[in-house]
This record gives structure tokens, C-alpha cells and sequence, in this order.
């Protein structure tokens, strides 16, 4: 039995009267298929899921259907994760390893979506560095003639 085959073939025509006999099978071919594939997709996801999404007679839509919606859904979860690693900072109480763990799982999270930062970015979320608070920085700037270095009092 070719239960993908409505996953891989669009629709044939609708049957008239005037449909030759491999018109029929073709179809019957496809609709067998069709029906077979929406059982099978239908019984094979969530509840949740298959509530949210609207009634449809063809397998190959609901397929896209249920892609279009993971995928705004993901572009949600990135934005999501991404405020939190960046509004992340160490407060300098509690346990430094479970707050790098932390930063690692969302970045994993973030990996898993494919969205990568250089290490550079990572470190500087990770540490919290704010240059204008940097006496290297700021000594820097001296050196470059756009600053003076702050008053030490």
C-alpha cells in the first residue's frame, strides 16, 4: 500500500461523468491514500495540537499547516530565549556554576533553533562587562586621545 502517496502527489482532478477508467483509479489511488495519511497524522499528534489547527481534508496542507504554526512558534521561543540571556546578569550572590549552567542551557536551547553567537558575545553576557564602568577602558580611551581617565577621589 502507498499510504504517502497524497504526500507526494497534489490532488487529481475531481471524477466527472466523462472521467476515463485510469482518471478513477488515479484518484481513488490518491483519496485512499489521502484519507489513510489524515488518520494516521491526526492519531499521531497531540491533542493540544490538533485542536488548534482548523478542519482539513488534505493531508498534504494539514502537513503545512501544522509546519507554518512550529514555525512562528519557534520564532516566539527565540525571541523569548534570547531577552533572557541577555537581561541575565550575576548578581555576585549565590552560586556562580548553576548561573553559567543556566546561560549554557539556554544556549543549547538557542543551538537547537539555530541561532549561534560568537564566544566573544557570550563571555560578554556571561561577565557583564560594561565599558564605561572599565577603568581599561577607560585608559584606553586616554591613550587615543578621545578621554581622560576618570578621577580617581
Amino acid at each position: 500500500m502507498d499510504l504517502d502517496y497524497a504526500l507526494r502527489v497534489d490532488e487529481p482532478a475531481k471524477l466527472t461523468d466523462n472521467s476515463t477508467a485510469e482518471e478513477k483509479s488515479i484518484y481513488e489511488k490518491w483519496e485512499r491514500s489521502n484519507r489513510m495519511s489524515l488518520m494516521i497524522i491526526k492519531h499521531s499528534i497531540s491533542d493540544t495540537i490538533r485542536g488548534a489547527m482548523p478542519e482539513e481534508e488534505n493531508a498534504k496542507k494539514f502537513l503545512s499547516e501544522i509546519a507554518d504554526r512550529f514555525i512562528a512558534s519557534e520564532k516566539v521561543e527565540a525571541c523569548t530565549l534570547l531577552s533572557k540571556l541577555v537581561t541575565m546578569r550575576y548578581n555576585g550572590k549565590g552560586n556562580i556554576r548553576e548561573y553559567i549552567m543556566e546561560m549554557s542551557n539556554l544556549v543549547t536551547k538557542m543551538k537547537a533553533l539555530k541561532l549561534e553567537f560568537s564566544q566573544e558575545i557570550l563571555v560578554y553576557l556571561a561577565v557583564g562587562h560594561v565599558k564605561k564602568d572599565c577603568p581599561k577602558y577607560h585608559k584606553w580611551l586616554a591613550k587615543k586621545g578621545l578621554s581622560k581617565e576618570p578621577d580617581t577621589q
